[in-house]
């Protein structure tokens, strides 16, 4: 059962084309439903959001850029189909919502990621069915995000984690090594955000940079027999540049690169005996396992098999356009990059939103350039609302 499970963490959930195995070296995590973008705007961006216009999706690219939100408080709800080029019954769903205290005192976010598998089929060894279950994972955090400074703000985050990978079936092998337990761990993030407004002939201009280091944690076992996982530890680096040409047309350049803070599951430079000699089979296996999260986060960035080389091919870049037209109507593009040995996961997006002083729609879509990229046709919906503006609405009905 548990042989089951790993494959489909590995292949379902990570949605990585298959390669071959001789040469591909991804990044394998627990959990890595967090790493997929939940909203459409940054869907629509490439997957852009450490350092673009803060929005109510803030609290998992950057929550840091609450401190700058000009309302009071909002809210959002975010649904993404997943992988529907492979199955029909596998989605993300996504709310968000932050409450603006006061410039001086700062602002609270707070999110709520729910990841279904659908429904699978458990088998034992021999591949004989057992019984049907409906794998889930989910996630809740919350964050505290203050100004610093009149151009630079700061948060910190707390995650609660969950998966259950089967349910709590154990098809009666009650005592045995087939048994799986939901995985549940805590992490943090930290992240800070820096934007300056420019005075141009045309309008006022935007240049903003952000830094969110996320899913600092504990990892994940799924078991009895002191096996784990890491979560998907990220560093996430991001520039934004919002330019002006006049009082209703504006175009936004954004980028971000980033850096999972996860050792390398196989081929790591550290998996070595007393002798210096590299550890295999169970060896290396125990010692992946006994390995602690802090000791992980810092061999990442140094444990590549093929030295700096793989190394740098372990970074995600990411691209996005925007354009608005008065702050309602927005269309945008990005692309999105991972090394062929990495994953593969390369794509354009798509994507267009409409804000009125209440209510914000949008929309994104997925266009893979790889071949056979389940990712493709993958479609995002968000919708949120200014909670000030339907407060301020009501009120002047009255």
């Amino acid at each position: 059962m548990k042989k089951v499970f790993v494959t489909l963490m590995s292949i379902a959930l990570m949605a990585m084309p298959a390669m071959a195995e001789e040469v591909m070296n991804p990044i394998i995590t627990a959990m890595p439903s967090l790493s997929i973008a939940p909203d459409a705007h940054a869907g629509g961006l490439g997957d852009v959001g450490a350092a673009t216009t803060p929005d109510l999706n803030s609290q998992h690219w950057n929550p840091a850029k609450y401190a700058f939100m000009e309302s009071h408080g909002g809210i959002t709800a975010n649904y993404t189909p997943w992988l529907t080029k492979l199955v029909n019954d596998i989605d993300l769903a996504y709310i968000a919502g932050y409450y603006n205290i006061s410039e001086r005192a700062g602002a609270l976010g707070m999110s709520f990621t729910y990841f279904s598998l659908g429904e699978v089929q458990l088998t034992n060894f021999e591949g004989d069915p057992i019984v049907n279950a409906a794998p889930n994972e989910w996630a809740l955090d919350l964050s505290y995000s203050r100004k610093l400074h009149e151009y630079v703000s700061m948060a910190v985050a707390m995650r609660f984690l969950y998966s259950d990978m089967n349910n709590g079936v154990n098809a009666g092998n009650t005592g045995s090594s087939m048994e799986m337990y939901p995985g549940w761990t805590m992490a943090a993030d930290v992240a800070l955000y820096y934007r300056q407004p420019f005075e141009l002939p045309m309008g006022t201009s935007y240049f903003a940079l952000g830094l969110n280091i996320s899913n600092l944690g504990g990892k994940i076992s799924y078991d009895q027999n002191n096996t784990s996982s890491f979560i998907p530890a990220n560093l996430r680096l991001g520039a934004s540049y919002e330019l002006a040409f006049d009082n209703y047309n504006r175009l936004s350049i954004n980028a971000d690169v980033n850096k999972y803070l996860v050792p390398a599951s196989k081929g790591s430079k550290f998996a070595v005996d007393e002798n210096g000699n590299p550890l295999e089979g169970q060896a290396l296996k125990n010692w992946y396992y006994n390995l602690s999260s802090p000791k992980g986060w810092y061999q990442s960035f140094a444990d590549a098999p093929g030295g700096f080389k793989e190394e740098m091919r372990e970074l995600q870049y990411g691209v996005g356009l925007e354009y608005s037209y008065d702050r309602k109507f927005f269309g945008r593009v990005g692309y999105s990059h991972e090394n062929k040995w990495k994953g593969n996961r390369r794509y354009v997006t798509i994507g267009a939103g409409f804000h009125l002083s209440i209510v914000t729609l949008d929309v994104s879509y997925v266009i893979a350039t790889a071949a056979t990229n389940p990712l493709d046709n993958t479609l995002r919906f968000s919708l949120g609302f200014d909670l000030a503006g339907i407060k301020d609405l009501v009120n002047n009905k009255k």
